[in-house]
């Protein structure tokens, strides 16, 4: 009988070889499909809301504002909670990855467990997020198709058994056509599936991610139209002096992202600590937005109405600043308690609705400047920023999600403020802070407290290709041109560390066959040398490693500094990492079987 596992293993090779052995192409072929699934699937989810929507609250206006707030009391109170009733058990007994706002969830799985996603996540955030979202809980649905993409792309990925390097990429695939696909956004998609995701901006990546996500773009266009998802005015900047308010709205952003993260995650926390069953409580969070939603309706659903009058002027300004912590909190207890739904397009409306109530300050005390419609769509990007962590998203995303790009100076300079202010002020974005509390800290798309606990001695190579500086440059050349190294540590006549010679110090050398008898190593070697301990941590070796684009360590005793006991490269340390990887997601499997 032919062994499973060996089929399994032959499929992407097969590919493989069908396309002449171009492991580009096969990225780029599984790519296009990650990117068709996950257009259709952000169109069905899209849908799936609308049908959850109607069957709650019927279709008595021409926005869901108008028809949630015709709708009778006992609805508005109860349809939240039965929502949340509905998918408490399907969240806890079927996928439990399935709650809260799926960013997190996907950022986990690329980091810790090499992009593996159980299959049937994306069917049952589908499904919890559309009744979530569409009973009138307050959550974004970006998060949720993130999560949906994501999970496409690591079926296709585990499916064809493509190697954990590769498997990263295809979900970072379907979260950039999920996004692309849901907001008409396809350069936001990627910089969103590499900016928060995967946490780099690897060139290898690149190519499959734009592919997927220019695919679903336009899936997306076909069945639902290019437009933007935010039809706003054109507004401008007035004058250059204005730029002086936009920074100050970049800080106040950043308070604010704070203040939604802060308030989110404590909620979540206060959630985790009632003594009642886990799959109860969404209907509890569920009925505490309904409560809000009697007499601010504006705080159910995704919010794109709401939006749309902050930006067209259309709210006063203590609606304006009232909705900024009635969101807040609406979205705290529906996030907070269990529930399924996205914290962008939230981070968005908080955004409008702080920016706009600035504008309407800024403009009351300086009437040549901009009106409130302005700030209020700088301050959607500035406070995506400040809560995400994530700048360059944020500031694309606004120029596809509203079609203006006449606004771009005071929108990068209020994002990059914004994300200074709310990183300085607390560790961890809105996506990245649970895992801080489970003592996971992500940081360019790693688990730095592997780093962290890993020391030198677990990666180095004892092994050390030293060379005397006594030796003349033919015979160094030699030496150089076998090896694969490009940087050498340099010994004295007694075998201690005398210094570095670097493929720069003797490049311009390679061809001067008349100097070689002339010079040795010791004319070249530099002396000055950065060398670490045993004892060190494998993040601070690779600190040094990357900011000074170093090949290789040299290893030294610390109470003899001379003496060299091995070198670390930076090949050793990834190494190390990813072998501890594995063993942890081994433990892991074994502690849930």
């Amino acid at each position: 009988m032919t062994d499973t596992r060996y089929l399994k293993s032959i499929r992407y090779a097969s590919f493989l070889k069908i396309l002449g052995g171009s492991d580009h192409a096969v990225m780029v072929l599984i790519a296009i499909l990650v990117g068709v699934l996950s257009g259709y699937g952000a169109i069905v989810f899209r849908y799936m809301i609308r049908l959850v929507q109607w069957l709650f609250f019927g279709s008595g206006g021409a926005t869901f504002l108008e028809t949630v707030s015709a709708a009778p009391l006992y609805v508005k109170i109860l349809a939240p909670a039965l929502g949340g009733l509905i998918i408490g058990p399907i969240i806890f007994f079927i996928a439990r990855e399935a709650r809260g706002p799926g960013v997190t969830e996907t950022m986990e799985a690329v980091a810790l467990r090499g992009g593996r996603i159980r299959k049937r996540v994306s069917i049952v955030k589908i499904l919890t997020s559309a009744v979530c979202i569409g009973s009138g809980g307050s959550a974004g649905r970006e998060g949720p198709i993130v999560q949906i993409g994501a999970g496409i792309g690591s079926m296709c990925g585990q499916l064809l058994h493509v190697s954990t390097d590769r498997l990263r990429t295809l979900v970072a695939c379907g979260a950039a056509g999920g996004i692309a696909a849901t907001f008409n956004a396809p350069i936001a998609g990627v910089m969103f599936a590499m900016e928060i995701i995967l946490g780099n901006y690897g060139i290898s990546s690149f190519s499959p991610i734009v592919v997927s996500s220019v695919v679903a773009t336009a899936v997306s266009r076909a069945h639902l139209g290019n437009y933007p998802a935010l039809a706003v005015a054109k507004y401008n900047l007035v004058a250059s002096w204005e730029l002086a308010p936009y920074m100050v709205l970049g800080v106040f952003c950043g308070a604010v992202a704070v203040l939604f993260t802060v308030v989110l995650h404590k909620t979540e926390d206060a959630f985790s600590k009632l003594k009642m069953p886990d799959y109860l409580k969404p209907a509890v969070g569920g009925l505490l937005v309904g409560l809000i939603g009697i007499v601010f309706p504006e705080v159910f659903g995704v919010g794109y109405d709401v939006m749309d009058m902050a930006v067209w002027e259309r709210l006063p300004w203590f609606s304006l600043f009232g909705l900024v912590f009635l969101k807040i909190a609406a979205t705290s207890f529906t996030i907070g308690s269990g529930g399924a739904g996205g914290v962008v397009v939230p981070s968005l409306y908080i955004g409008a609705m702080a920016g706009g109530f600035f504008g309407w300050a800024v403009h009351g005390l300086f009437p040549g400047a901009a009106t409130s419609g302005a700030y209020s769509l700088v301050g959607m990007g500035a406070l995506l920023a400040g809560t995400s962590h994530g700048p360059m998203h944020a500031i694309l995303l606004l120029f596809e999600l509203t079609g203006n790009y006449q606004i771009i100076l005071p929108l990068m300079l209020s994002c990059f403020l914004s994300y200074i202010v709310a990183s300085e002020i607390r560790k961890g974005s809105i996506f990245t802070l649970p895992l801080l509390k489970k003592g996971i800290d992500l940081q360019a798309g790693r688990e730095a407290n592997i780093m962290r606990y890993l020391k030198v001695r677990d990666a180095m190579a004892r092994n050390v290709e030293t060379i005397p500086q006594s030796l003349n440059l033919r015979e160094f050349l030699k030496r150089a041109m076998a090896s694969k190294h490009t940087n050498f540590p340099v010994v004295d006549d007694e075998g201690r560390l005398a210094g570095i010679v670097d493929f720069q110090d003797f490049k311009d050398l390679i061809y001067e066959e008349a100097l070689g008898d002339l010079i040795v190593v010791r004319d070249i070697v530099t002396e000055k040398v950065l060398t670490v301990t045993e004892d060190e941590s494998l993040e601070t070796v690779l600190e040094r490693i990357g900011f000074r684009n170093i090949e290789q360590l040299p290893v030294v005793d610390r109470d003899d500094p001379g003496r060299i006991v091995g070198v670390i490269s930076r090949h050793d340390i990834f190494s190390a990492y990813n072998k501890t990887l594995v063993k942890r997601s081994l433990g892991d499997e074994i502690r849930r079987v």
